[in-house]
């Protein structure tokens, strides 16, 4: 069983920066393909990014390609999210998640964090 609790998210201004992170719990949190789904109030869920397991491979939705960074050190059990050049359009809920599939499901999910982007 994984356990999953993000943490990092909060106000900020357009233009502005955040780093979220997801911390794990487990023994098999480096097995795992891990991603970032987000959720704006009104909106259906969202892809964010994903990295593979070893970190190497990395995929992003247009959206945020280029302003947005994942990475993952299996060492500390934890996955990051480095957003940059943040939008009001980011505003939404956050999620990281555990093994997720082509269709938008997954293993394990946490809890979520808030990032609210003021215009």
């Amino acid at each position: 069983q994984v356990q999953l609790v993000e943490s990092g998210g909060g106000l900020v201004q357009a233009g502005g920066s955040l780093r979220l992170s997801c911390a794990a719990s487990g023994r098999t949190f480096s097995n795992y393909v891990m991603g970032w789904f987000r959720q704006a109030p009104g909106k259906e869920r969202e892809f964010v990014a994903r990295i593979s397991w070893s970190g190497i491979s990395t995929y992003y939705a247009d959206s945020v390609k280029g302003r947005f960074t994942i990475s993952r050190n299996n060492t500390k059990n934890t996955v990051y999210l480095q957003m940059n050049s943040l939008k009001p359009e980011d505003t939404a809920v956050y999620y990281c998640a555990a093994n997720p599939t082509n269709a938008g499901t997954a293993d394990y999910w946490g809890q979520g964090t808030q990032v609210t982007v003021s215009s």
